[in-house]
């Protein structure tokens, strides 16, 4: 399914759902840049390599490269978001369901918000969408779970990989420098910490781009009454109309989750803020290319875990890292019922 920008906003004229899901979707990516986007480049303002501000324009210049970029090789994220779940064939009730989804994900995002928490707004989308899917069709046959464990794999490789490798690079990043002469070191870490947390950046945009994207062709399709089937492809000016709106979103909410996630968790040394935005670089790298949608927030925040707990283990300020898995915890059941509550309140007045 090719979409043009012209047949977009002739369906935004003809039908109101989908100026509702077209709206809710941008609030969404709005709360994405908000919670999930800063976190790619909260270790690079703790270490003081850059300044909030410069740091959260790199964060959003980044953002848009890499939706842009990567989405020209691969949509396989984009591609499982699409198919994860089925709304049924009555293409009325399914963009109502989908208009559903996209409230309970932006409750949820704002209340995380509010109180500081970095949730994750990938797993929020997943949720939101499942439990609308799941009041549509009436069913747990709303879900394609051929797709929907590509979830669990994201979450498992951003957990256990994202630690291993923070905590790996650092062992090795303090081994292979001990004899250097530490000022001389930090000059190094200092721009390759900023190139680090650029490709962080760089991969987030590819891996929530890609996601919120599969949503507004979603609500594309069901407007025109192809449903699900069509062939997913990525439009540039949908990449474009996502990345400006996460990088609105960044700009403005950016330096609350910055400060709770890289100056609360663990006090980090350059070196140690390289190895965390390296280490969750690769981790999405490999999620990106193999159709796995992961949070960036988590795979940041385990890496970082990764890297403190390479210096010692009370390096790390557990308590931080265990509300935040807290949170993840309840983001499914949580935003699921909020999504299947808000479509059986939508699907009564269709």
């Amino acid at each position: 399914m090719s979409v043009e920008l012209g047949t977009f906003l002739a369906h935004l004229m003809t039908n109101p759902l989908m100026v509702a899901v077209t709206l809710l979707n941008v609030g969404v990516i709005i709360v994405n840049g908000a919670t999930d986007a800063p976190n790619a480049i909260a270790t690079v303002v703790s270490t003081r390599s850059m300044k909030p501000r410069p740091a959260i324009i790199l964060a959003a210049v980044c953002n848009f490269l890499g939706l842009l970029v990567v989405s020209m090789f691969t949509s396989a994220v984009a591609s499982t978001i699409f198919n994860m779940v089925n709304f049924g064939g009555d293409n009325t009730v399914a963009i109502a369901a989908l208009a559903a989804a996209m409230v309970a994900i932006i409750v949820w995002g704002g209340a995380a918000w509010y109180f500081g928490i970095p949730t994750s707004q990938s797993h929020s989308l997943i949720a939101g969408l499942t439990g609308a899917a799941i009041a549509a069709m009436g069913s747990l046959d709303a879900i394609n779970w051929n797709e929907w464990v590509k979830v669990i794999y994201g979450i498992l490789l951003s957990t256990f990989l994202g630690f291993g490798l923070g905590w790996l690079t650092a062992k090795l990043m303090a081994f292979f420098c001990r004899n250097m002469n530490r000022r001389k070191a930090n000059e190094v870490f200092h721009w390759g910490q900023i190139i680090a947390g650029a490709g962080v950046a760089f991969m987030h945009g590819a891996q929530d781009g890609q996601k919120f994207m599969s949503v507004f062709l979603l609500g594309i399709a069901l407007s025109a009454g192809l449903g699900q089937s069509a062939e997913l492809a990525l439009p540039v000016w949908l990449m474009v109309l996502c990345a400006i709106n996460m990088g609105l979103g960044t700009a403005i909410g950016g330096e609350r989750i910055i400060k709770n996630v890289a100056m609360n968790m663990t006090h980090l040394e350059v070196y140690q803020g390289f190895s965390a935005s390296f280490s969750a670089t690769l981790c999405l790298i490999l999620a990106t290319f193999t159709g796995m949608p992961v949070s960036t927030t988590h795979v940041k925040t385990t890496a970082i875990m990764g890297v403190g707990a390479a210096k010692r283990k009370t390096a790390v300020k557990w308590q931080v890292a265990i509300d935040m898995v807290k949170t993840w915890v309840l983001t499914f059941p949580g935003c699921g019922l909020i999504g299947f509550l808000m479509a059986e309140l939508f699907l009564m007045f269709i």
